[in-house]
């Protein structure tokens, strides 16, 4: 009897040990997964991962590197603002400033005003430009409503504020920046009158 029971306490005990390793494993691959995201926020905040404002990527910057770029006292940069509103966007659109003075390197917020005089819901997307086009990379949009669409209803009206930033490193020479958008609508027979709309079926 003695002798049949020893293979099964054998296997039985070697069953024991693979779950437990199994346990371990597991737990060792989950814990692992919590690691992981503190650590790849930091891979991003060290390598930049998540991208520069005003760049492709739709990033933003954050106080904290904002702070890191010095301000240059020694001069200013006058700083215009623009609106235009492309064709069959019936909305109001306007800079709520028309123009700043900053130092390179400071930190400035200004508003842009819309409104729908619509009677329909619409979603449009502002296009900025800088001008001179030589400012532009050095011009940086830390937080902008052209980051996303805008979506306003019938008769709605909004402020829209940008953050804006001019690395010191610009050439002197540019004493003047204009920072100008385009409103483009997203959603374009939305804005259609029912005369149009007519028109537009019958073309088809």
């Amino acid at each position: 009897m003695s002798t049949q029971g020893v293979p099964d306490e054998t296997l039985a005990s070697k069953n024991r040990r693979v779950t437990r390793r199994l346990f371990l494993v597991v737990g060792g691959m989950f814990a692992f997964g919590f690691a992981m995201v503190p650590l790849y926020q930091l891979a991003c905040e060290v390598g930049g991962i998540n991208g520069v404002a005003g760049t492709p990527g739709g990033g933003r910057m954050t106080d904290t590197a904002a702070a890191v770029t010095p301000i240059d006292t020694s001069r200013l940069i006058t700083v215009q603002f623009d609106a235009t509103i492309n064709t069959g966007l019936p909305w109001e659109f306007h800079p709520m400033t028309k123009q700043v003075q900053v130092h390179p390197g400071e930190k400035v917020a200004v508003r842009y005003y819309a409104k729908n005089n619509s009677d329909k819901p619409i979603t449009g997307q502002a296009i900025p430009g800088i001008t001179p086009w030589q400012v532009t990379q050095h011009f940086s949009k830390i937080e902008c409503f052209c980051f996303t669409q805008q979506t306003l209803q019938p008769g709605e009206a909004k402020e829209m504020p940008v953050y804006f930033s001019i690395d010191p490193a610009v050439d002197k020479q540019y004493e003047t920046v204009t920072l100008s958008y385009t409103f483009m609508n997203t959603d374009r027979e939305k804005a259609l009158t029912p005369e149009q709309h007519a028109a537009l079926n019958t073309s088809h």
